[in-house]
């Protein structure tokens, strides 16, 4: 009886905390490589104009919105018509000069559609690990989004060496939310959660819905690198979404093939796998 009472309990617990979602007020949204372009590197417009019309909707109900996004140099790469993500560093920073381009011109083209302006902020580890020039940047971002703009950052590739990396976007959205004061961080992926096993190879395994062990112990079934076209894989979302809980932001995982889940997640559905902020 005891048993079956706390398993209730737990669940109750559960539903509370996807409930309070819908309190976020400014949350950081990051989409990956994966969720952008398709498979053959052409851009996934029809999911991009969802993805617009959905921050849009968010931003009319009077919530602060930031959009972390990866695909620079995916984008970059089909442009050029090179077939695959470069090998060099070069190669990846030029494809990252021209893909940042394009992708900016997509955003602002469908912002504007819907009322709403868009600003590129691009930044790399020393931005943040200098009090000055962090202090600098969320000035930025208070101004810009209290001016209602929709503040797109990525990673300047284009400049970024080892010594100044991030080393994937999520780590950076996960920078992002904590500088920024985020009440929400949602990882949008091309999976639904996270699993205990790789669901690709084996279909039969158990997704998280709740994480509330926010130890290091949580990333060991966390899979290793993702797409051709990508960087990251379910071990450094995880591990955003785990120091983000950590610093008491909730962070969710979750699938971004409809960016519709993002009204889900707000509305306190049982998608994707959330991360409940305490102690690691």
């Amino acid at each position: 009886m005891a048993e079956k009472e706390k398993k209730i309990e737990e669940k109750t617990e559960c539903i509370d905390h996807r409930k309070a979602l819908a309190d976020a007020k400014r949350i950081v949204i990051k989409i990956g490589t994966s969720s952008l372009v398709h498979p053959n590197g052409s851009m996934n417009l029809r999911r991009i104009e969802k993805l617009a019309r959905v921050m849009a909707e968010l931003k009319n109900e009077g919530r602060e919105v930031i959009l972390v996004s990866s695909g620079a140099i995916g984008v970059g790469s089909e442009v050029l018509k090179l077939g695959k993500r470069p090998a060099t560093v070069a190669g990846r920073q030029a494809a990252a000069a021209v893909g940042q381009v394009h992708l900016m011109q997509v955003y602002g083209r469908l912002m504007s559609e819907y009322g709403y302006h868009v600003a590129q902020i691009l930044l790399t580890r020393d931005t943040i690990d200098d009090p000055e020039a962090r202090q600098n940047a969320v000035n930025t971002f208070t101004e810009l989004l209290g001016m209602a703009v929709l503040p797109v950052v990525n990673e300047n590739d284009t400049i970024a060496v080892d010594e100044i990396k991030f080393g994937d976007n999520d780590n950076l959205s996960y920078v992002v939310a904590r500088i920024t004061g985020a009440d929400l961080l949602v990882i949008l992926t091309d999976i639904d959660g996270y699993y205990k096993d790789n669901p690709a190879k084996h279909p039969e395994a158990e997704m998280y819905h709740t994480i509330t062990d926010l130890s290091e112990a949580i990333e060991a079934a966390a899979g290793g690198a993702g797409s051709m076209l990508g960087t990251g894989g379910m071990l450094t979302k995880v591990h955003a979404a785990r120091l983000a809980a950590a610093d008491g932001i909730r962070a969710v995982i979750a699938n971004g093939s409809d960016p519709a889940v993002l009204f889900e997640i707000i509305d306190g559905a049982d998608v994707g796998t959330l991360f409940v902020p305490g102690k690691g």
